[in-house]
């Protein structure tokens, strides 16, 4: 059987490349050679633990387990039975879509290796193709565009709506440009580090707001226009607040500016820290709507994503190829030093 180079998890923050067998496609699966696959802050929480426990619902020892979740590629061959799909398609699949657990996050396959099975292989379920204008690594946003899509989705924004984005990583970013898309007429999105507010701004935020610097009451209120929370306090007139960075502080901002009947989407997975301050979403009447996912959006943002490739591909700070994979993962490792980092395999088509 022929072999294949994939990488797995291997001691705390450290990543191995392995030879695995190559996998052989059933009557019903597909054979993608993967060109390119997006490095998540799944894969860093993953690095961080050092693996998976063999038994999650359980706690037990930690387990390698191949990574990669974010794979785009093209069809080799396909099973005798799979109809819609051929050799020299290219794809994009559904990670959690498989019989032997979610594609890079725990199952037996993992995207970031040369080819990836896809069992079960049918279009618009668990693989959509594109077409050839799109370059692979581009096509490999279409999983993280789907989880900040969903997030939208579940924010119902409307036209009118005022909107805050905090956190401008690819999720955040990918939320901004899904708003504007969606018609909103004003999008904020905040953060700490000046190199990604710039890039907020490229790819259409209205608006971006320092919040480690600037007063964010004032800002927001200076952007939004003036409202009130249920008790008639002051508030900006923000409607809808996007979390995309999951950090405490930026919860409780939301509680302490939140106006009557505000809404928060929590996108972002939340780090530890302080509560949450029950009384200030109180007052507010503030809606919590939690984000998980992509039940419905992992295809439907593809005709999307092909038809503003430009755009989104701003989101891609680093490419880097197979043979340095292992300068991937220690650039997304490292706090601040990279925002989407894109693995490619062979030349990326222009």
């Amino acid at each position: 059987m022929s072999q294949m180079k994939s990488v797995q998890t291997a001691g705390t923050n450290q990543v191995d490349v392995v030879d695995v067998d190559r996998p052989a496609p059933g009557p019903k699966d597909a054979l993608v050679r993967v060109r390119a696959c997006g490095v998540c802050g799944t894969d860093v929480a993953f690095l961080h633990m050092g693996g998976m426990p063999a038994r999650a619902h359980l706690g037990g020892d930690l387990v390698p387990i191949p990574l990669g979740h974010e794979p785009a590629g093209e069809v080799v061959e396909v099973g005798a039975d799979v109809t819609g799909l051929k050799a020299g398609d290219r794809v994009v699949v559904n990670p959690q879509d498989a019989p032997t657990g979610i594609i890079g996050c725990g199952g037996r396959y993992g995207g970031m290796s040369e080819y990836l099975l896809i069992e079960n292989a049918e279009v618009g379920k668990n693989v959509a193709v594109f077409p050839d204008t799109v370059p692979f690594d581009v096509a490999s946003l279409n999983e993280p565009m789907a989880v900040a899509r969903h997030a939208v989705n579940r924010s119902q924004a409307k036209p009118t709506d005022k909107v805050v984005v905090f956190g401008a990583g690819p999720i955040g970013l990918g939320a901004a440009i899904w708003l504007k898309l969606r018609g909103v007429e004003h999008v904020v999105v905040a953060d700490i580090v000046p190199s990604r507010l710039e890039k907020a701004l490229a790819v259409g935020a209205d608006a971006v707001l320092n919040s480690a610097e600037e007063d964010v009451t004032a800002r927001l209120t200076e952007l939004h226009g003036e409202a009130a929370n249920a008790l008639g306090q002051p508030r900006p007139g923000t409607d809808i607040y996007i979390d995309a960075a999951g950090a405490a502080a930026v919860f409780n901002t939301v509680v302490d500016n939140a106006k009557w009947h505000a809404k928060l989407v929590m996108v972002a997975v939340q780090k530890k820290g302080s509560g949450i301050d029950l009384g200030g979403m109180l007052r507010s009447e503030l809606t919590l709507i939690a984000s998980q996912g992509y039940p419905t959006e992992i295809f439907e943002v593809t005709p999307d994503l092909v038809e503003h490739r430009s755009r989104f591909a701003r989101l891609i700070s680093h490419r880097v190829p197979f043979t340095e994979v292992e300068r991937a993962y220690a650039l997304a490792l490292t706090p601040g030093a990279a925002e989407k980092v894109v693995v490619t395999f062979d030349d990326v088509d222009e």
